[in-house]
Formats: C-alpha cells, structure tokens, sequence
C-alpha cells in the first residue's frame, strides 16, 4: 500500500516509540508537527534528543544525504532511522 509522506514519517515515529520501548527507554513526543527534535527517549539517567527518518528499500537503511541541521548538532539531537520497508530501526552514528 502507497502511503504519502507525511503518514510514512507518522509510521515511523510510532514505530520509533515502540522499538525504543522494547530497549527500555521512556519515550516523549513532539505534538507539534514541526521541530527538530521528534522525540526524547530517558533512559538509566541519560536523555537522548532524536529526530526519526524514513529510508527505503533501495537504501538498505544507509543514511545517504541523511545530516543533522547545524541546530540539531548545538543541540545533541541524534538520528533513528526506520527502513519502511523491512520494518528495521536503527541509530546513525554521527561522525561530524
């Protein structure tokens, strides 16, 4: 089934939420449907700033053209990144 954009990012943020669940995080949302940062995940202490991406198939889950604004890097935000065709979530490890 063809989903627009927008439901494809809405998928993936609750699928996010979910799969950061199972790893023991407790999850906040962003309501608003702007921001750089999609959710905040705390957990044993620690609070992580996330903005969720969609990628497809052809990609295999790699992160091409997939950076973090100037802003998200001043603010500590990390990328999830969910393949919306295997279902597949994963943190990108920021190199800048």
């Amino acid at each position: 089934m063809k989903h627009t954009k927008s439901r494809k990012g809405d998928m993936a943020e609750y699928y996010a939420v979910t799969w950061l669940w199972d790893q023991g995080y407790e999850v906040f949302k962003n309501c608003g449907c702007s921001g750089s940062i999609d959710l905040i995940a705390r957990k044993d202490e620690v609070t992580t700033l996330i903005d969720v991406k969609t990628v497809g198939a052809d990609n295999e889950g790699k992160v091409w053209g997939r950076r973090r604004t100037e802003e998200q890097i001043k603010l500590g935000v990390v990328l999830l990144i969910f393949n919306s065709n295997t279902r597949k979530i994963n943190f990108v490890e920021h190199k800048e």
